[in-house]
């Protein structure tokens, strides 16, 4: 038997740096494990660097494992409009290229109906002046990033970056910095 989780309790998301998006999930209830990497590009076994040159085509992206007795799909996918600006096209802030681009990546036919509702509803909702770009597609092969990247924002926490991005993130989120 698999130590794996079942494809039901994973979800990929990308919403710019994934520093910032595990330092929000780590904190949600329900959510067992994040893990930093890369999915939706055209190299096997991408490296960070080839991530950062914008030649693999991957995404950043957290994956995560979650009890959905605790925290359901939707919910995950609530914290990630709120997370980070899907309006913008390869952007989070200063933060510019393909890899940092808005994408959920679907595990599951359920997950994909689920992400396109909460896309359509979110941006119905008017919470944003533009409209939302995120694109939502098939979860493809999960490439961890180099463990230096995993809960780097924790082991992190007085590096610039984490001061000036990560920091007033979770703020404005109400959760833990």
């Amino acid at each position: 038997m698999s130590d794996s989780p079942a494809p039901e309790t994973l979800a990929t998301l990308a919403a710019g740096c994934f520093w910032c998006v595990e330092a929000v999930y780590v904190q949600i209830d329900g959510v067992l494990s994040a893990q930093s990497g890369f999915m939706g590009g055209h190299t096997e076994n991408p490296t960070y660097e080839q991530i950062c040159e914008g030649t693999s085509g991957h995404a950043e992206v957290v994956q995560l494992h979650f009890d959905p007795a605790r925290v359901s799909y939707e919910q995950l996918l609530d914290w990630f409009w709120k997370l980070h600006d899907p309006t913008t096209r390869n952007r989070q802030g200063a933060d510019v290229g393909t890899q940092y681009r808005s994408a959920i990546f679907a595990h599951t036919p359920e997950q994909k109906a689920a992400a396109e509702a909460s896309r359509a509803a979110a941006d119905a909702s008017g919470a944003f002046a533009n409209p939302i770009v995120t694109e939502i597609v098939n979860a493809s092969a999960f490439t961890p990033a180099d463990e230096k990247h995993d809960d780097y924002y924790r082991r992190n926490k007085n590096a610039g970056y984490c001061q000036v991005v990560i920091s007033p993130k979770l703020a404005k989120l109400g959760l833990q910095s």
